[in-house]
C-alpha cells in the first residue's frame, strides 16, 4: 500500500515528567499525544466534542494498537501526522510520530473510533459530512 497523505500534522516537545526511570517517554504518553493530535485536527475542522456530546453525539475509542519503533526522550521535539480512514461504523486514525531531529519515525498507531447517537451505536450524519472529506481514497 503507497505511503498515505497526512491530512493534519503538529510538532510537540516531550516534556521531563513524561519520562521514566530508563529516560525514555513512557509508553502510555504516546497515547496522550495521539489523543491531543486527534483533538487539535477535529477543532481545526471545525469540530468540537463538547458540541457534538450536547447534541447526543459521542466518538470513543474502541481500539488502539501502537508499535514502538524509536524511543522519545526527554526534550525531543517529534512531528505527530495522522490520516484518516473509514470502514464501515468505524473511523481509523493512523498516527505517526516522528523525531524532528533525525526524521525517524518513532512510532506508528491505529485508533479506532465509533459514534455513539444517544447512548446507541450509530453512524452520525453530522460527523460523515465532516469527516469524509479527509478519508484517505
Amino acid at each position: 500500500m503507497p505511503k498515505p497523505t497526512y491530512i493534519f500534522e503538529m510538532t510537540m516537545k516531550v516534556r521531563d515528567y513524561e519520562c521514566d526511570l530508563q529516560g525514555i517517554v513512557n509508553n502510555a504518553n504516546y497515547q496522550h499525544y495521539m489523543e491531543h493530535t486527534r483533538h487539535e485536527f477535529l477543532e481545526s475542522i471545525g469540530l468540537s466534542f463538547a458540541d457534538l456530546h450536547s447534541k447526543g453525539i459521542d466518538a470513543v475509542v474502541a481500539r488502539i494498537n501502537i508499535r514502538y519503533k524509536i524511543p522519545l526522550q526527554s526534550h525531543d521535539q517529534f512531528r505527530s501526522c495522522l490520516w484518516l480512514e473509514k470502514k464501515g461504523i468505524r473511523w481509523i486514525f493512523h498516527q505517526d510520530l516522528y523525531n524532528v531531529a533525525t526524521g525517524s519515525l518513532t512510532t506508528a498507531g491505529e485508533v479506532t473510533t465509533v459514534t455513539m447517537v444517544n447512548k446507541v451505536l450509530a453512524t452520525s450524519t453530522e460527523l460523515e459530512k465532516d469527516l469524509l472529506p479527509f478519508v484517505d481514497k
